[in-house]
């Protein structure tokens, strides 16, 4: 077990450095000067040379990638060009509006999910199979951003009943803060409740057929006690694969909802860094999104080790 952990965690390290650096070489790529954007157009050449020497975008492209790391491992992420501050304070403030958010997503994704795949592979080919096909189906297609325009119109403007947008902080109390964040929860949740449906139905269907199933029914427990302790648990390798990916997108790929209920959560943050060339906050966040994909592959991993016994041969 002490192996398998070292060598995932050196491969996650090597990963993290190898995604680092294509990072740093797609952001130097892009159109555009900070200093000239943070100047403006009117700036002096010298003022402008100047600036780029404080900022250190004179410097070579491998030292400023290689002070860049080491202040990454250091935890020193460096100052924003726009905003003047520290970047890990500016991602530790917005990671307290995008963490709520992507967990309250996929809680509502599970408690839809789970139930609705569980109840269509118990129900096959019957009309709540077809029901809840037909709900995965348009929960699949229907982008997020165009649900969030849609519980805006009706909650808000229609009913008057929620927040159109804002958030207030957490200052400002526990319920308005989760009732600022519900919308763009249930708008980020829907489409992956859809997915996370017709994965639960086809890997509980699977299940269902293995030996260890029949053999239980033919023992004489009931068809709702093999579903539960038999079907489901055996089940939960693919869902969970699935649950860790798509936390992984709520985190990272709420900028569009975000923008829409006009929330500081870190897919605005980017959205902003990158309009404003703020190269260095563009940078860290990126690699934070990325590191948060690695690292949650590697739990999901480590989680298989746990939910199927049999994986653990060998270990």
């Amino acid at each position: 077990m002490i192996g398998l952990l070292s060598r995932r965690l050196a491969g996650l390290l090597l990963t993290l450095v190898g995604v680092s650096l294509l990072i740093f070489a797609v952001m130097d790529l892009l159109p555009g000067d900070p200093a000239s954007i943070m100047l403006g157009t009117s700036a002096s050449p010298e003022t402008l040379a100047a600036l780029r020497h404080d900022l250190g975008l004179d410097q070579p492209l491998l030292l400023r990638y290689g002070q860049w790391l080491a202040g990454v491992f250091s935890g020193d992420l460096g100052q924003s060009y726009t905003y003047g501050v520290p970047v890990a304070g500016l991602i530790v403030e917005r990671l307290a509006v995008t963490l709520p958010l992507a967990l309250m997503a996929i809680v509502l994704s599970v408690a839809i999910a789970i139930p609705l795949g569980v109840l269509a592979a118990s129900r096959r080919n019957s009309i709540i199979d077809v029901v809840v096909s037909v709900f995965s189906q348009i929960s699949i297609a229907v982008p997020a951003f165009w649900v969030a325009l849609l519980l805006i119109i009706l909650f808000s403007t229609t009913l008057g009943l929620m927040p159109a947008g804002g958030f207030p902080g957490w200052d400002a109390g526990i319920w308005a803060a989760v009732k600022a964040l519900l919308m763009p929860a249930v708008a980020l949740a829907l489409p992956q409740a859809g997915v996370l449906t017709r994965v639960t139905r086809s890997a509980v269907l699977e299940t269902m057929h293995e030996d260890f199933t029949r053999t239980a029914l033919a023992k004489g427990l009931s068809s709702g006690k093999v579903l539960w302790r038999h079907s489901v648990p055996n089940a939960l390798v693919p869902i969970f694969t699935i649950l860790g990916l798509q936390f992984t997108f709520l985190v990272a790929g709420a900028v569009l909802v975000e923008n829409v209920f006009n929330l500081p959560g870190l897919g605005r943050l980017a959205y902003q860094a990158l309009s404003q060339r703020d190269i260095i906050v563009m940078q860290d966040v990126v690699l934070f999104f990325a590191a948060l994909v690695i690292v949650m592959n590697f739990i999901v991993d480590l989680s298989y080790l746990v939910i199927d016994p049999r994986l653990r041969e060998g270990v």
